[in-house]
């Protein structure tokens, strides 16, 4: 018999027992008395009904493990996280020791702790229920696993309130060989009337040792992904976003957390997470008395008290997580061979190189002027022209940021002939043609404001606060969840061909206040979290219809790059910020989380550096430019044509490869990194100069490889030369992979050879 069999028997036992008992005594007993006894004999069922045989149940990967068990009262706790074992048997074995040494401490390590009841420290979740109880208790009902496929597996485990109608399910999404966890919660409302939910975290870890230290990010526009290292001491770290949209402008939820000491590229135990949510996130990391360290990830609680109708269950999004016991580049690897294959759109595809007007032209421009664009990206061999913004308003007019978003019409002064003329002419000049919107926003300079007030978020009793000159839409409406599909269909329904989406989402929200739920009969506190949802419904109304068409994530930068929002996305546009300097540490911090595939990289004219080393930048990613081909030199030309080429013919192992990092600018004046695929028989190797106030001189050591054979031998050759000049490498010379790996290669990194990429070859 099945754990919810029996559970559902004891429960039907229990009822006629208390049935017969009130029969049997209530011409004896006043009402009041009876009501208790039936409480306590209804209590003393109960407790006996989740009392259960301790069960254990390890969540495994190919090398990681968790391990989840119940007491002797039924509550669900994590007595294991680390390396997996090899015989699973004796996951059994390994002591329940963190729980409370005494009756007056509180319990740390259970798998989901609640609020109100035994517990007394940072909760997971948090219910009012129907009659105002604010309490809850969580007790192991049963578990289940399913093998998806051969490489993924789904546990289930539901827990119940002993004596309230409240379930909560936790799941955990298993990928064996990429050591990926995705872990998530379903709370479900079985009583009879609507509870109310203050918080309902993803995940609630429990992580054994002495010391802990978390790397987290801050940042602002154009200086994002600005790494902090924290050594963890006891009470709770915080990082979270109460920004609504573009929520990962100031602090992202990625993070790392090291076991014991700092973890290094190559050595250390280390966890790296974030939450897949495009809204307020919240993770808390408490270091407990017995020194261990509990983390509690989730929606951000703040304002987002959510109402849960009888019957309803709320979903949380998931936690995405990954440990490594061999350092952050293998953990990085982890999420990056994950990210391909499961949750990024066409994670295992190609991307389209690109020439985008923003940077040429900004609001400055007319059909003539872009179709003469045209073919200076046809010249420079890229695959697609993008459009940016300034294409559309009449009335008011899309010439410069304050007026016109929201009214998705073609500006006919600028685009006589709209937008189907300039896909036609760019298909006539051979290039793919792509185009820039930013949907969920209205100035309210616009048609679209002075018609639908009520589809935007503000306070109607208090003075607007704009950010970039604009106010976000109430996606939690469904109208306006269909004027935003409709934007992009209408677009796709009259340009079958359009080969390419940069959607942008540039402001924060304000004044938080939805016109829509008070007509629901629902609180505004759910708006932030519905919002993500509705936005989330319009991606999916997207996908299915228009499923392979490429799209880019941007957010002014990285406002609202995660895993939630990847899936519906082929690329993030990492930062405006594309000073190439500036973009190697930005694109550094970020490659611990995505994959080089997915990051959107342009080579514009914000920096003096030679563009050979804007370009070489560039191409650790999806390659773009933002520049005007006529107005490059002969020499600035011919070497943007061979880059083109050259990164077509490296960009296989740039977007699959694997990624190694060999020198930190952090920590170093120089920056290294390197791609390799999988047979190891092909590499390409960045090298930058970072800091020219250390190094007059060149490279000063060889560098070391990773990520080869060892027993094979390779050459290694510089590619992507200026014109004109020579490599100082000698391209024929044979290495061993033991040498390059134990000795290392200098790329002779100097003022004058700023940046050079090197490509390693198998000799056969």
């Amino acid at each position: 018999m099945t754990n919810k069999k029996r559970v559902h028997q004891q429960v039907s036992a229990c009822s006629v027992n208390l049935s017969r008992y009130k029969s049997a005594t209530q011409r004896k007993l006043t009402s009041s008395t009876i009501a208790w006894s039936i409480f306590f004999l209804l209590l003393a069922t109960t407790s006996r009904l989740f009392a259960q045989n301790i069960v254990t149940i390890p969540i495994e990967t190919a090398k990681n493990a968790m391990v989840l068990q119940t007491d002797k009262d039924g509550r669900l706790g994590i007595i294991y996280f680390g390396s997996r074992l090899a015989n699973n048997k004796e996951y059994a074995a390994i002591p329940n020791q963190y729980n409370s040494k005494s009756d007056n401490l509180p319990t740390y390590n259970s798998a989901y702790t609640p609020a109100g009841t035994w517990n007394v420290i940072e909760p997971a979740v948090q219910i009012t229920h129907a009659d105002g109880n604010m309490s809850l208790d969580l007790k192991y009902v049963g578990s289940d696993t399913k093998k998806i496929d051969a490489n993924v597996s789904l546990t289930s485990i539901l827990l119940k309130d002993p004596l309230y109608a409240t379930e909560i399910t936790l799941l955990y999404k298993t990928y064996f060989k990429e050591n990926v966890v995705e872990q998530w919660s379903v709370i479900k409302n079985v009583e009879k009337k609507p509870i109310r939910m203050q918080k309902y975290a993803s995940a609630n870890l429990y992580l054994m040792g002495n010391d802990f230290y978390l790397t987290h990010y801050n940042g602002t526009w154009g200086n994002e992904m600005k790494p902090e290292e924290d050594h963890l001491s006891h009470g709770i770290k915080s990082i979270d976003s109460k920004l609504g949209t573009r929520a990962n402008l100031l602090e992202p939820s990625a993070f790392m957390v090291s076991f014991g000491k700092s973890a290094t590229e190559d050595e250390g135990k280390v966890l790296l997470g974030q939450l897949a949510w495009s809204g307020n996130f919240k993770i808390d990391f408490e270091v407990d008395n017995y020194n261990n360290l509990r983390l509690i990830a989730g929606i951000n609680p703040y304002a987002s008290e959510y109402q849960l109708a009888a019957a309803q269950e709320f979903t949380t999004p998931a936690f995405i997580y990954t440990f490594s016991s061999n350092g952050k580049g293998q953990a990085s690897r982890n999420l990056h061979h994950w990210a391909t294959k499961y949750r990024l759109l066409d994670g295992e595809g190609s991307r389209l190189t690109l020439l985008n007007n923003w940077e040429a032209t900004y609001f400055d421009f007319d059909e003539n002027k872009l179709v003469g664009l045209f073919k200076g990206a046809k010249k420079l061999g890229v695959d697609m022209f993008l459009l940016d913004d300034g294409w559309f308003g009449n009335k008011y007019p899309r010439d410069a940021d304050t007026a016109g978003l929201g009214d998705w019409q073609e500006n006919v002064k600028k685009l006589p002939h709209g937008i189907g003329y300039l896909v036609k002419e760019a298909t006539a000049a051979g290039i793919k043609f792509g185009i820039w919107v930013e949907p969920e926003m209205v100035n309210p300079k616009s048609e679209l404001y002075e018609k639908h007030k009520d589809w935007v978020i503000r306070q109607p009793n208090r003075p607007e606060k704009y950010y970039r000159n604009q106010l976000v839409l109430d996606l939690v409406n469904p109208a306006v969840q269909n004027f935003v599909f409709g934007i992009l269909d209408t677009l796709f329904t009259k340009n079958p061909t359009l080969a390419f989406i940069k959607w942008d989402c540039n402001a924060v929200i304000y004044n938080a206040y939805s016109a829509y739920l008070p007509k629901m009969g629902l609180p505004q506190s759910q708006l932030y979290v519905d919002y993500v949802k509705g936005l989330y419904k319009v991606l999916e109304r997207l996908r299915a219809k228009y499923p392979t068409v490429p799209m880019m994530l941007c957010s002014g930068g990285g406002g609202r790059v995660d895993y939630g929002a990847l899936q519906y996305f082929t690329e993030y546009w990492p930062s405006d910020n594309t000073d190439p300097v500036e973009r190697i540490f930005i694109q550094w911090e970020y490659s611990y989380f995505y994959p080089a595939i997915a990051s959107s990289n342009h080579i514009t004219n914000w920096s003096k550096l030679p563009l050979k080393f804007r370009t070489d930048v560039a191409m650790m990613g999806k390659l773009g430019y933002d520049i005007v081909v006529d107005k490059l030199s002969e020499k600035d030309l011919q070497f943007s044509q061979q880059a083109v080429a050259t990164y077509h013919s490296i960009s296989d192992l740039v977007w699959h490869g694997d990624l190694y990092r060999l020198v930190n600018p952090n920590q170093n004046p120089l920056a290294s990194l390197m791609f390799a695929n999988a047979e190891k028989s092909r590499a390409v190797v960045f090298n930058y100069l970072t800091n020219t106030r250390f190094m007059p001189g060149a490279t000063p050591q060889p560098i070391q490889l990773k990520g080869l054979d060892a027993t094979k031998n390779y050459t290694v050759k510089e590619i992507n030369l200026y014109p004109g000049t020579e490599s100082s490498l000698q391209s024929t010379t044979v290495y061993s992979g033991n040498f390059l790996m134990t000795v290392g290669i200098n790329p002779d990194v100097d003022l004058e050879r700023a940046s050079v990429l090197l490509e390693v070859n198998e000799v056969k």
